[in-house]
């Protein structure tokens, strides 16, 4: 006990021995200080692209407003679900309700492979949705994924980035996230199409389409490592709204 003491008695004349020590090291330098860059923004962006870090965002005062909502609906309500959701079930069950979503989601590719003029993607599409209805007994497995048939995802809101509808004014969305204009219009179709011509009109089952929609959404939470507030950066909203707009224009591109 004696000794601890006199550890802690002796440790601020230690520090202060050491912090001028500190202030005189230096970190070693990577480059020298008048380096020019690799690539500049000039380089990146050429004339006549639109600046790759200015997003529209004309309703940012709402959206930041929803941002906040949706941290703490996440935080508070929706993780606790899916955390008692993976506590539940074992990883192996959860692949396989993944897959089976996936499975479903297949119909909403095909229609927009379709309209985009994507018959090779249609085409993988179709025998995916066969080969992992059959032999992946209604999708729980992916048969077709380890035969080389890859899943080509496409939603509205890339078929209309494909003729040429323009993203719009970036927003976010209760809940959802972050999205645009022309992708919320693209969820609004692809959510009635499911719903009125789609898997769910085909089950007409009020109970069977509610579960579905829990699951899905659940699913999805659990796939997505995005956390609010632990990205490390204090500019967090626009660092998302960003990427997220950086994401679509290449998903629609291809």
């Amino acid at each position: 006990m004696g000794t601890v003491l006199t550890r802690i008695r002796l440790l601020p004349l230690v520090l202060a021995a050491l912090l001028p020590a500190a202030g005189c090291s230096s970190l070693p330098q990577a480059v020298p200080a008048d380096a020019l860059p690799l690539r500049t923004y000039e380089d990146v962006v050429k004339e006549g692209m639109p600046p790759m870090f200015e997003v529209d965002d004309s309703l940012e005062g709402f959206n930041r407003g929803v941002y906040r909502f949706n941290y703490y609906f996440d935080e508070y309500l929706f993780r606790p679900v899916v955390r008692t959701y993976e506590t539940i079930m074992p990883d192996y069950a959860e692949d396989r309700v993944s897959s089976a979503i996936d499975n479903i989601g297949e119909v909403g590719n095909l229609a927009n492979n379709l309209m985009q003029l994507k018959f090779k993607a249609a085409g993988i599409t179709v025998s995916r949705f066969v080969i992992n209805s059959t032999v992946g007994v209604a999708g729980l497995w992916d048969p077709a994924g380890a035969w080389g048939l890859r899943r080509q995802p496409e939603d509205f809101g890339q078929t209309l980035g494909r003729y040429g509808v323009g993203h719009g004014s970036y927003l976010v969305l209760p809940v959802l996230g972050p999205s645009n204009v022309r992708d919320t219009t693209g969820l609004a179709v692809d959510s009635a199409a499911f719903n009125l011509v789609g898997p769910a009109a085909w089950v007409d089952n009020a109970a069977i389409t509610t579960a579905y929609t829990g699951t899905s959404a659940v699913d999805r939470r659990h796939r997505i490592p995005f956390r609010y507030r632990q990205t490390g950066s204090p500019f967090e909203y626009e660092l998302l709204r960003m990427l997220y707009t950086m994401k679509r224009e290449d998903d629609v591109a291809n």
